[in-house]
């Protein structure tokens, strides 16, 4: 698993401006649309830039926000596609056993009953119908999506880094 202190974590993504005045809608992956701006100054994937949010209101799709420094709409719609990271540091703990960081997930090994890896999770994806796990085989080859539900895995060991799954029949078979 990464190091703790240096994986970060994506809050959201600008889907374009909203206004004139430079105001971004952006699309939350945060549980209460309303806190991505709670933790803090946000980073692009590359780390280079820093965006502060000084004002966040919801909308439909995620929140409409305004960005220190960005005040015109063609500032805004430059800004569409950029991923809002943070460090996984500064996030809140979570004490519940149900509830994950999509982040925590990834580099996890997937194992079936018999204590036998399936394969690496090497990312979470949501297309609209529900989480679903990009598994790496263990046994090489394209990788697969399983849907992450409590019944296809039925128990993640977070500290030692592996979760149950019994994926459904022929997933992981060439």
């Amino acid at each position: 698993m990464p190091d703790e202190d240096a994986r970060r974590v994506c809050l959201g993504r600008a889907i374009g401006a909203r206004g004139l005045k430079g105001e971004v809608r952006i699309k939350t992956f945060t549980q209460d649309p309303l806190a991505i701006g709670n933790y803090g100054p946000l980073q692009n994937e590359a780390g280079v830039r820093q965006f502060e949010i000084s004002n966040v209101k919801a909308i439909k799709d995620g929140v409409v926000a305004r960005l220190k420094g960005v005040s015109t709409r063609e500032e805004a719609d430059a800004l569409k596609g950029v991923e809002f990271y943070v460090e996984r540091a500064r996030l809140p703990d979570i004490s519940d056993d149900s509830t994950y960081y999509f982040e925590d997930l990834i580099g996890m090994v997937a194992i079936n009953e018999n204590g036998s890896a399936l394969g690496q999770v090497v990312s979470v994806q949501n297309f609209g119908a529900g989480d679903l796990l990009e598994v790496r085989p263990a046994t090489g080859g394209a990788t697969v999506l399983v849907p992450f539900t409590k019944e296809i895995v039925p128990d993640i060991d977070r500290e030692a880094g592996w979760m149950l799954m019994q994926p459904p029949e022929g997933i992981f078979e060439d």
